[in-house]
């Protein structure tokens, strides 16, 4: 990095946290640090919402994810829109109406204070864990390709977000985010124009994204059904669906984002908002990712995008066989390009025959560097056991430090730095909240003073805070960082939705069933991740719809409590 990559990056990181210390300033109580006095308007919030969800690991593994698998990961997306109507209907007025600080508060006037805690733990225990998760994976990627130490990058980007969440709450947060969206926005929308304007002089943008959609990058939706299948259209409108709705309508890092709305119409705006421009945005940055791709068409890539493990190698007993398979990897990336060339030739004159068969041709070259890639990946793991065999989340930032000019490679360290603190600042308000509202007030200390409750939320704030980070220093080995944090999510999502559901739609169902059935469903979801091969984001329906029956059935069996 050079000086003005620093001065950039450092400015940027001051800038949030001054803002967000002086935005958040003059919270007397716990209503304006927990909810920013119920009085933002749709727009901050719907920046916050975005911004909570966008997370450093969407802009760093994202477009690795299209880089090797093509967008197909947007139909994750695809249930979001209808998620957010359901949830504006029925949610966001019962939430308004109790006038409720978490999310949690809502099942102890529904049900009892057992079934309130047992949701409120199972969202302290995923979105603590996630909370690990959104410091550790941008601080990882960042000290192996910038030599920078693991445990002081976590160290920094925690304590950053501490400064501003435990001064501010809920309106630093929000504020914050606006800025990070701001910063996010311009440094992704210049590394894609950096990425055309580097592509040779006579590919356009056009052509670019034709070869990308003869190289199979651009399948965005799969219609075939398949439990093992991550990414179709089925688990994406289904199991997406059953994912947003909980995460959107019961998990506490969100719900506290339209809490804080002036009203009913400013936080179903933001929702409904949300619903509209989060599929292009991931389709935008999908789509980075594809076009990076056909860059390393005309260039020749790393056979391993994960320079430490290559140099590891390289200094071992496998270094021999590890640089054949890289001159032969080199060799075949050169042969790659000139078939590029004629598939490219074959499209401006628009010969089907000939584009079939150049297509072919670059298709089965490709396969063979990825045959070859694959053994190299192999020997890296017999000389470290311990290496993710993943380069996924490394692609996009070696990108950037290897081709992207000085002053644009700061502004990106900046995008992953603000995406991570606004990731973690909505986590630590959410994981605060929820302890304080739902286990401390309710349950600890029942008749405190609201200057109690406000020092005690932010020594709670920075409780967490320190969780986060330890988590982040004992983080192990992660394949896709996008996909890991959305399986953990998916764990939990689904029961929590479950007892939700039950909540909202079905009265006749009581206390102890909604509990007992929840506890049946939890394990059920986790029997399904450990011991069979459906994909996670089915884990959403499973465990909702494994609530619902289950209680039904409970209740039925149990006479003891008769519904009303």
């Amino acid at each position: 990095m050079k000086t003005l990559d620093w001065v950039i990056l450092i400015s940027s990181l001051i800038f949030i946290v001054t803002y967000g210390v002086w935005k958040g300033r003059g919270s007397k109580n716990i209503q304006g640090f927990l909810l920013a006095d119920r009085n933002m308007r749709w727009l901050p919030i719907l920046l916050s919402i975005m911004a909570t969800q966008a997370s450093a690991i969407t802009f760093l593994s994202a477009p690795g994810q299209a880089f090797v698998d093509g967008i197909r990961f947007v139909q994750f997306y695809l249930g979001l829109p209808i998620a957010m109507v359901v949830l504006s209907i029925t949610a966001i007025p019962i939430y308004h109406k109790l006038k409720v600080y978490t999310a949690y508060e809502y099942l102890e006037n529904r049900f009892d204070l057992k079934t309130r805690s047992l949701a409120a733990l199972l969202f302290l225990t995923q979105r603590g864990l996630a909370a690990g998760l959104t410091i550790f994976a941008p601080s990882l990627i960042l000290s192996i390709l910038l030599g920078w130490n693991l445990y002081m990058t976590n160290l920094i980007i925690g304590l950053l977000v501490i400064i501003y969440t435990t001064s501010g709450g809920t309106k630093a947060v929000n504020w914050t985010h606006l800025q990070q969206m701001f910063i996010i926005t311009l440094g992704m929308l210049l590394a894609f124009f950096m990425m055309i304007k580097l592509l040779p002089s006579d590919v356009s943008f056009f052509q670019a994204t034709q070869l990308a959609g003869k190289m199979g990058k651009l399948n965005a939706v799969d219609f075939s059904f398949d439990f093992g299948n991550r990414y179709n259209i089925w688990s994406g409108i289904i199991g997406g669906f059953f994912l947003q709705l909980s995460y959107f309508g019961t998990d506490q890092s969100q719900v506290q984002r339209y809490l804080t709305g002036k009203s009913i119409s400013q936080s179903r705006m933001a929702l409904l908002l949300n619903g509209i421009v989060k599929i292009p945005m991931q389709f935008s940055i999908l789509f980075m990712g594809a076009i990076l791709f056909i860059f390393y068409q005309f260039q020749t890539p790393p056979i391993f995008f994960n320079s430490v493990a290559v140099e590891q190698v390289k200094q071992s007993d496998y270094a021999g066989k590890f640089n054949q398979l890289e001159v032969k990897y080199d060799e075949l990336a050169r042969q790659k390009m000139i078939a590029i060339e004629n598939l490219k030739s074959s499209l401006k004159t628009k010969n089907d025959s000939k584009i079939s068969e150049d297509q072919k041709i670059v298709q089965d070259l490709q396969a063979e560097a990825t045959t070859i890639r694959g053994e190299a990946i192999s020997l890296m793991q017999e000389n470290n056991p311990d290496m993710n065999p993943s380069d996924t989340n490394y692609i996009f930032l070696s990108f950037v430090l290897k081709y992207l000019p000085v002053g644009v490679v700061g502004l990106l360290l900046a995008v992953i730095f603000a995406a991570s603190m606004s990731s973690t600042a909505s986590e630590l308000n959410a994981l605060a909240s929820t302890t304080i509202i739902d286990i401390y007030k309710r349950m600890i200390k029942k008749d405190g003073s609201d200057r109690h409750y406000l020092w005690v939320s932010r020594l709670v704030t920075i409780i967490w805070g320190i969780y986060a980070i330890l988590l982040a220093e004992t983080a192990s080995r992660l394949g896709s960082l996008i996909e890991a944090v959305n399986i953990v999510g998916s764990l939990f999502y689904g029961t929590i939705l479950g007892i939700f559901l039950v909540g909202f739609y079905f009265k006749s169902i009581r206390a102890t069933a909604t509990f007992t059935a929840a506890i049946i469903a939890e394990i059920l979801v986790f029997i399904c991740h450990f011991f069979t091969d459906i994909t996670f984001l089915w884990y959403n329906l499973i465990g909702c719809l494994g609530v619902i029956g289950l209680a039904f059935v409970i209740q039925i069996l149990d006479k003891r409590e008769a519904p009303v």
